[in-house]
């Protein structure tokens, strides 16, 4: 009989608490679908996640992690934890210096766990960065915390809807910023940055488009110059080196052909051109995966959605979808570092 493999531990982080980070984690700690994919650590105050449990309706029971078991306690609505400091006084669907430092701080313990050997992987509910401010944390997002905290040089955001996968360009940008951030070498160490992350996921040999930044890439000029100054040569550059790269590519059109299976991968210039094309897509199923990491970090794409807050009424498929990503992404590295271990 084949020996069973391990489920991945995932530390799901409570994001900010007055948000739906907590409502949507707890929902999916207690799904049976989760449950049967991934052995989940839900990280952050305790009083937290007992706050949420009462608002979606969850008799949930709450047991410290133990990080020398091997496996997850099997009694239905019994989910591990493991506890970060208490927050100060927050609020449902309000900005506060408490809620960014929770989420902060169970960022940085999840982090510690991966690192310890402990969790293979995260998963991070949504946190609000006017409430980060309001805490004095020196990071405006996820993505610039765990970069700080495992001192790696700009990682990589990507998001995942169904056959779709959108590369980030920039990110927190304001647009009128963006030109200037179209460097062509900039851009040509992207792209093959892309393609060696694909190659990571298992895809020997991807092929990627880049979108174009203008209305009709720029018309050769007539409607912006981008393209032709920095896009065009970017695009060459990488596909001399063997790179299977093609663009631009008018964006109101590269993501619809992507999504059809054309491409297996869009690199979007700015932050709103590929969100909008994902969320439109499924909002509710779009994931975000940072790469560039020395572990794996899968998030939702929404926010935390103050206005419907503490009433129980979000809808936990985005979180899911995150945790089943993130585990068949582990799984799979199982399965890989098992067949590299075999090999003479």
């Amino acid at each position: 009989m084949r020996r069973k493999e391990r489920l991945p531990i995932l530390a799901v982080t409570c994001g900010d608490p007055a948000g739906v980070g907590p409502e949507i984690a707890v929902r999916a700690a207690v799904s049976r679908d989760v449950r049967r994919r991934a052995r989940l650590v839900l990280v952050g105050p305790e009083s937290v996640w007992s706050a949420a449990a009462r608002v979606v309706g969850v008799g949930l029971r709450l047991v410290p992690f133990d990080e020398k078991c091997g496996s997850r306690p099997r009694r239905r609505n019994t989910v591990e934890f493991a506890a970060t400091a208490e927050p100060g006084e927050w609020q449902w669907g309000k900005i506060s210096a408490a809620g960014g430092e929770a989420a902060f701080r169970a960022v940085e313990k999840a982090a510690a766990l991966i690192q310890n050997g402990s969790c293979d992987a995260m998963v991070t509910a949504p946190l609000n960065k006017e409430s980060l401010r309001a805490a004095a944390v020196p990071y405006i997002g996820h993505t610039e915390i765990l970069a700080g905290l495992t001192q790696s040089e700009d990682p990589l955001t990507v998001f995942l809807t169904g056959k779709l996968c959108v590369f980030f360009f920039t990110r927190h940008l304001p647009l009128s910023e963006v030109p200037s951030r179209l460097e062509t070498e900039a851009l040509h160490r992207f792209i093959l940055r892309c393609r060696d992350t694909l190659r990571e996921w298992g895809i020997a040999h991807p092929k990627l488009a880049v979108a174009g930044f203008n209305p009709h890439c720029g018309e050769h000029g007539l409607l912006g110059s981008e393209e032709m100054r920095a896009v065009e040569p970017a695009v060459r550059a990488a596909a001399a080196e063997g790179v299977d790269a093609v663009g631009p590519i008018g964006a109101d059109s590269v993501f619809a052909q992507a999504a059809e299976g054309r491409y297996d991968v869009v690199v979007s210039l700015y932050h709103d051109q590929g969100h909008i094309a994902c969320k439109t897509l499924d909002f509710h199923r779009t994931v975000s995966v940072t790469a560039g990491l020395p572990f794996l970090r899968v998030s939702v794409d929404h926010g935390t959605a103050f206005d419907i807050a503490g009433t129980g009424q979000a809808d936990a498929a985005g979180m899911k979808e995150a945790v089943c990503v993130a585990a068949a992404m582990v799984a799979r590295r199982f399965r890989n570092e098992k067949k590299n271990c075999q090999s003479p």
